[in-house]
């Protein structure tokens, strides 16, 4: 009984299906369609113009994006997205171009995007790190604010002081209120 019970899941079971394989592959035959530039081979996701580099000096700064879901996929991989700060959906890190940070991004490139970030005004110096933002498709640009330091000063104290203030409502009281006002509407 116990033969043909295994001989029937033998012929109907495929093997290749019940087990994945973590196992090291053949990279001599993957990564045919690359494109070299300065010596260095880029995969651009789907012939994407502006996620190749332009010819000179490479960015000193990479935009990594996750885009995949971490669901299914093995520990290490998880540990490396959960130390560049990319472990929840949708996450965003700026992560420096260096060897170390190349290998570990290379591990988990199914899972993530990365844009080299690009600076088309300059560099900030270091009075313009508070006025830096950084666009989705990797510019980082400097907006300095037209209003004065004056005018961001009374909009700060002005919120400071109406959060101190005892006639705002707190959260319970709002909760209790909203609460009465759907048991009865009229």
């Amino acid at each position: 009984m116990f033969k043909s019970v295994l001989s029937v899941c033998a012929n109907h079971c495929k093997p290749s299906l019940l087990v994945r394989n973590y196992g090291k592959h053949n990279k001599k035959f993957l990564y045919k369609d690359g494109v070299k530039v300065n010596n260095i081979f880029y995969y651009p996701r789907e012939n994407d113009a502006h996620s190749l580099p332009e010819t000179g000096e490479p960015s000193k700064l990479f935009r990594v994006r996750r885009i995949k879901p971490v669901k299914g996929c093995p520990h290490w991989e998880k540990r490396i997205l959960r130390d560049l700060g990319l472990y929840e959906s949708n996450a965003v890190a700026v992560v420096k171009n260096i060897p170390e940070n190349n290998a570990r991004l290379w591990k988990v490139k199914h899972l993530i995007e990365v844009l080299p970030i690009r600076f088309p005004h300059g560099e900030p110096t270091e009075a313009d790190v508070n006025y830096t933002f950084l666009k989705e498709n990797g510019d980082c640009v400097v907006v300095k604010d037209i209003t004065s330091r004056a005018v961001r000063d009374d909009r700060l104290e002005s919120a400071v002081q109406f959060t101190k203030t005892e006639e705002r409502m707190d959260g319970e009281t709002l909760r209790k209120d909203s609460r009465l006002k759907w048991l009865n509407p009229w």
